[in-house]
C-alpha cells in the first residue's frame, strides 16, 4: 500500500468524521428550546448556566480531541511508512512484481593423473521459452516445424515446470546452428522464444573408464525427498527439481566437488505471474575440476586386454565368455591406475535423459548388465588365487609345515572314499611340498590343510580367520559407490543362511572346509579384494585403501591442486601380521608359478624386463563354463604394481585371464606380448 492510497483513505476518514460531527451537533441546537406544554413556539434559554449547554460543549471538545487523535495517528503512520520503513515496503513492492530464478552451473571436469581430460563440458545451444508461450498455438506450431519436433512434445516441454514456474523452460537442446540462425534471423516470428548457451557433458574417449566415471542425470524424486529429510549443513548443496546430478561412479561419489554454484536471474512478472523482462543476473560458477589416479594409457590397456582375453576365450571354445573385470593398482599407495569392467557402456546416452528402451537394455541379463562395475560389485569364487592365503594359514597354525608333503595321485580321499575329490590334474602331481602346491596349484595339498583345520581342537576356524585378516569378507573402502563385501563362510553363517534346511544340511562339515580352502564352495570375493590381498602379500602384509581420487584443482583457475588424497600420506587399510619366513615361502612359490608351472606360460613373461610373481585360478559353477582368474605383482624384488583379471566363463585362468594381465604389464613396461595364444589349459 503506497502513500497516495493512504492519503485517499485518510480523506474519507476525515469526511466521515465531519459528517458525524454535524449529525451530532444537529441533535443539540444550543440556544433555543421548545415548550411542549404551551405549543411549539421557541422561548429563550435560561442563560449560560444551563446544564444542556455545558453538556454540548463537553461533547464538542471530546469530538475534537478524538478527530485530532485520529489524524495524529494517521500522520504518524504515514511518517513511519514513508520515512522509517520505506525500504521495507519498497522491497515488498519489488517482490510483488519480480521473481528470482536459478540458472544451471557447469560441472567440474574430470582428469586423469596427468591432466588428460576424461570428462569435459562442451557448449550446447538450447531453445527455451516461458510457460505463457503455450497459449500461442500458431507460434508453437511454427516452432515445432522449425525444430523438427512433434507439436505435442513442444507444448509439453513449454509447460514442464521442473525447471521452475518463472524460469525459462527448455524446449530443445543441442539445437543445430542452422536452426538457431533461422530463429534469430526471423526474431519477429518467434517473439518469446530464446536461444541460450548451455553446457553438456562430453566424453572425449567414448566408453573409456565408464565404470569409474559414471554418469549424470536429472535429480530424482527420491533424492529430493532424502535431501528434505537430511540435516542441511553450511555449504551443502540444495537441489531443485530439474537439476543435473551425478548418479553413478565418480560423478556421484564426488558430486559435492563437481557440482557448481547456481546462478540467479531476477525477472519481472505481471499480475498473472507471466515473465515480462529481466532486471538482473548473478552468473553461475563452475564446479571444481578433479584429478583421478587413473593413467589413461594403463586404463586403455586394462580395457583392451580384457577385450583381447575374451576374444581368445571365444576362439578356443568358450562362446559364453563376454563378462569380466581387470584392475591395476599401485601397491605402494593404493592408487587405482586402471579399472575395467566388461561389457562397457556409453555415458553419453544419459545426456538429456535416457529412453526406457536404452535403460532396460543397460540393465538386462541378455546384455550382460553393462552398468555393473564388476571390479567392485562382482562377487566370485576366488578359485586357486586363495591358495596363497590358505598356505599362510596352514603355516601359522601348525597345520601344514614347510617340510610336510602330500602324495597327489589325482584323487584325494582324506575324508573317506565316499567323499573323494579330484585334483584338477587327474593324472596327479606326485609328491608335493606346500611351496610346490602353490606353484602347481595342487588341490590335494590344500585338501589336507582344510581337513586338518576342520578337525583341529585349537583352531578349527583358523583358515577363515586368516582370510579375514587379509580383508576378505569386508569392503575395501574404495571411493566408488556400491562396493560389495563378499563372504567368508563359517559354521555360524551356514546355520543362519540355510535356516529352512534340516539340521544335518545346516551343519558345517569337512566338505565345506575342503571347498573354501581352494576357493570354491560358498566363499565369495570381489576382484578389488583380491587386488588388495595381493597388495598385502607384495608389501609384507600392509594394504593401502584403494582409491580413484587424486586431487581437486583450485576454483580460481590457477591450476594448482587445492588438496590431495590423504595429504598426510597414503591411507593404510590394514596390516596382516604374519611370519616373514612364511611370507618368503609364498613369495617364492608365486614367482615359481609364473616361470616353472608351464613353459608356454613362462614364455609370455620372459619378454618383460622385470621378474613377475603371480597366481592363476579357475572357478567352477554348476551349469556354466569355468571362470578364469590371473593375478600378478611386479617387479618381484620391489613390487610396484598389482594386476588382477577375471573372466566369467572364459576357461582356465592360465589360458584366458592371463592375456588381460599381460597386456597391462606390457603397457607399463613398454614390452607388448608378441606370442600367439596357444589355447593350452594351464594350472588352475
Amino acid at each position: 500500500m503506497n502513500a497516495q492510497t493512504l492519503v485517499i483513505i485518510a480523506g474519507f476518514v476525515l469526511l466521515a468524521a465531519v459528517i458525524g460531527s454535524l449529525i451530532f451537533l444537529r441533535g443539540y441546537s444550543g440556544r433555543f428550546t421548545f415548550d411542549t406544554k404551551n405549543g411549539t413556539r421557541p422561548r429563550a434559554s435560561e442563560g449560560e448556566g444551563n446544564t444542556s449547554g455545558l453538556a454540548y460543549k463537553g461533547r464538542f471538545t471530546l469530538l475534537a480531541a478524538g478527530v485530532g487523535a485520529m489524524f495524529t495517528a494517521l500522520i504518524a503512520k504515514l511518517w513511519s511508512m514513508q520515512m522509517v520503513r520505506s525500504d521495507y515496503y519498497s522491497d515488498l513492492a519489488v517482490q510483488n512484481r519480480t521473481r528470482v530464478v536459478t540458472t544451471a552451473a557447469p560441472r567440474g571436469r574430470i582428469l586423469d593423473r596427468n591432466g588428460v581430460e576424461l570428462v569435459r563440458n562442451r557448449p550446447s545451444l538450447a531453445v527455451t521459452a516461458y510457460s505463457d508461450l503455450v497459449d500461442d498455438a500458431v507460434l508453437v506450431r511454427h516452432l515445432s516445424n522449425v525444430l523438427g519436433l512433434p507439436y505435442a512434445a513442444v507444448r509439453r516441454n513449454i509447460r514442464d515446470n521442473t525447471e521452475g514456474a518463472q524460469a525459462q523452460h527448455t524446449i530443445a537442446t543441442d539445437v543445430r546452428r542452422s536452426t538457431v540462425a533461422y530463429i534469430q534471423e526471423h526474431a519477429g516470428e518467434f517473439e518469446g522464444v530464446y536461444v541460450v548457451d548451455r553446457t553438456e557433458r562430453e566424453y572425449p574417449f567414448g566408453t573409456l573408464a565408464c565404470h569409474v566415471l559414471g554418469y549424470t542425470g536429472t535429480v530424482t524424486a527420491e533424492q529430493l525427498e532424502a535431501q528434505e529429510a537430511a540435516e542441511q549443513t553450511e555449504g551443502s548443496i540444495t537441489y531443485e527439481s530439474g537439476d543435473v546430478v551425478g548418479q553413478a561412479g565418480v560423478e556421484a561419489q564426488y558430486e559435492s566437488l563437481l557440482q557448481g554454484v547456481r546462478g540467479e536471474q531476477t525477472v519481472t512478472v505481471d499480475a498473472a505471474g507471466n515473465v515480462t523482462g529481466q532486471v538482473g543476473e548473478v552468473p553461475a560458477r563452475a564446479g571444481t575440476d578433479i584429478k583421478l589416479t587413473l593413467d589413461v594409457d594403463i586404463q586403455r590397456a586394462c580395457e583392451e586386454g580384457l577385450e583381447y582375453a575374451i576374444g581368445i576365450s571365444k576362439q578356443f571354445g568358450y562362446p559364453e565368455a563376454r563378462n569380466g573385470a581387470c584392475v591395476c593398482i599401485d601397491c605402494t599407495n593404493g592408487d587405482v591406475l586402471g579399472l575395467a569392467s566388461a561389457p562397457s557402456f556409453d555415458p553419453s546416452v544419459f545426456i538429456g535423459g535416457i529412453s526406457n528402451d536404452a535403460w532396460s537394455q543397460l540393465n538386462s541379463e541378455e546384455s550382460g548388465n553393462p552398468l555393473l562395475n564388476r571390479v567392485i560389485y562382482g562377487q566370485y569364487m576366488s578359485a586357486s588365487t586363495i591358495k596363497s592365503l590358505s598356505a599362510l594359514a596352514g603355516l601359522e597354525y601348525g597345520i601344514y609345515s614347510d617340510t610336510r608333503t602330500t602324495n597327489c595321485t589325482g584323487y584325494w580321499t582324506g575324508d573317506g572314499e565316499a567323499y573323494g575329490k579330484y585334483c584338477w590334474l587327474h593324472s596327479g602331481h606326485g609328491t608335493m611340498t606346500l611351496e610346490d602346491g602353490i606353484v602347481y596349484s595342487c588341490d590335494p595339498v590344500f585338501y589336507d590343510i582344510g581337513h586338518d583345520f576342520y578337525y583341529s581342537k585349537d583352531n578349527p576356524e583358523g583358515l577363515q580367520e586368516m582370510f579375514r585378516r587379509w580383508g576378505l569378507g569386508s569392503t575395501t573402502g574404495i571411493d566408488l559407490p556400491s562396493e560389495q563385501k563378499g563372504r567368508v563362510p563359517d559354521a555360524e553363517w551356514k546355520e543362519a543362511y540355510f535356516s529352512d534346511y534340516s539340521d544335518q544340511d545346516r551343519t558345517w562339515n569337512p566338505g565345506d572346509m575342503s571347498n573354501i580352502v581352494i576357493g570354491q564352495g560358498d566363499l565369495l570375493v570381489t576382484p578389488i579384494q583380491m587386488a588388495c590381498a595381493y597388495m598385502g602379500l607384495a608389501n609384507g602384509g600392509k594394504e593401502y585403501t584403494p582409491h580413484v581420487f587424486l586431487s581437486a584443482l583450485s576454483r580460481d583457475g590457477a591450476g594448482e591442486d587445492a588438496y590431495r588424497y590423504n595429504e598426510t600420506g597414503s591411507k593404510e587399510r590394514l596390516t596382516a601380521e604374519v611370519d616373514k619366513e612364511h611370507l618368503d615361502l609364498v613369495h617364492n612359490g608365486l614367482k615359481r608359478m609364473i616361470y616353472e608351472e608351464s613353459a608356454s606360460l613362462a614364455a609370455h613373461f620372459n619378454s618383460l624386463p622385470v621378474t613377475v610373481a603371480g597366481k592363476s585360478g579357475t572357478g567352477e559353477k554348476a551349469g556354466e563354463d569355468p571362470y578364469g582368474w590371473f593375478i600378478t605383482y611386479a617387479p618381484y624384488e620391489d613390487p610396484k604394481y598389482v594386476v588382477v583379471a577375471v573372466l566369467e566363463q572364459g576357461g582356465f585362468g592360465g589360458s584366458s585371464a592371463v592375456y588381460a594381465v599381460r597386456t597391462v604389464l606390457g603397457q607399463i613396461y613398454d614390452a607388448p606380448d608378441t606370442l600367439s595364444p596357444s589355447g593350452e589349459d594351464h594350472t588352475r
